[in-house]
């Protein structure tokens, strides 16, 4: 191998020892035993590849500690499937780099441990909250499609951001403890009174939270034009959040979702401040 090559696959091996301390730490600090040993296995097996590649390259790299501390902080806050999706997604180049050394079998061989049986045991991988995906999506897709546009509705209507802010939260409230009430009878059809609590919850949740963001720029702001200004860039930024977290864990186009939903709440919000100025026109009233 070329001192070049000795280079490249000394950086895939300390990224290699790198993950294999951070699956064993997520190991250690998992409640669950099942994704403790996945963890543990997917610990072991990234040991392995480092042990290979050491083999050719005759070094010995550190861990790279800073990336040990980053991944597992984002595990603990956003979930540990979404962590760890995250980190895999850098491997995706070392499987495409490890398969130009077609000479070397043993290099080929941990490309495809890598490409299939790593994403199989993180599929393995139990997360609770992840299985009430549904439920947020439901939720922050319903506020953000039918709140933007009551919102634009209200602000040629109103034209008064602490009026709108007033309205505007009556009326978030009122359909998020809906949307929770209709998520919690549509989830009873399972026969599980629990999971369709906490169905309702997580939609609830969602709601309120996306509410809340909206709502703000009323609350802080005199001019109800820019109010809703500001207050269409909060959905933008929610639904860019939230996809990008989506398409990370579901392996799904961020993209696609990601103009699919902004078209819609940004489309209902101008077709619903379209019907505040008719009304406003039609009705004649001026508050």
């Amino acid at each position: 191998m070329t001192p070049e090559d000795i280079k490249q696959l000394t950086a895939f091996q300390a990224n290699e020892i790198t993950e294999s301390n951070i699956y064993r730490r997520l190991a250690n600090i998992q409640k669950d035993s099942h994704n403790s040993e996945v963890l543990k296995e997917l610990s072991a097996e990234e040991l392995k590849h480092y042990h290979i590649l050491k083999k050719h390259t005759g070094k010995t790299p550190s861990p790279k500690h800073w990336k040990i501390i980053f991944y597992i902080l984002v595990a603990r806050l956003f979930g540990l499937t979404f962590g760890i999706k995250l980190m895999e997604k850098g491997e995706v180049h070392a499987q495409g780099s490890y398969r130009k050394w077609t000479n070397e079998k043993d290099l080929q061989t941990m490309a495809d441990e890598e490409e299939k049986h790593e994403n199989k045991l993180i599929a393995l991988i139990d997360e609770e909250g992840l299985s009430y995906m549904g439920a947020v999506v439901l939720g922050l897709n319903d506020a953000l499609v039918e709140f933007t546009g009551a919102l634009a509705g209200y602000t040629f209507a109103l034209q008064n951001p602490k009026l709108i802010a007033l309205i505007g939260s009556i009326t978030g409230i009122a359909a998020a403890l809906s949307m929770a009430a209709s998520e919690y009878l549509s989830s009873r059809t399972d026969n599980d009174g629990k999971n369709a609590i906490k169905a309702a919850v997580y939609t609830g949740i969602a709601y309120i939270i996306t509410v809340v963001v909206l709502i703000m720029p009323f609350v802080l702001m005199s001019n109800p034009y820019w109010a809703l200004v500001v207050c269409l860039g909060g959905a933008v930024t929610i639904i860019a959040t939230f996809n990008y977290y989506y398409s990370i864990v579901k392996n799904e186009s961020f993209k696609k979702r990601f103009l699919e939903m902004v078209t819609i709440s940004i489309g209902i919000a101008a077709i619903s401040f379209g019907i505040g100025y008719a009304l406003r026109v039609f009705t004649g009233i001026d508050l």
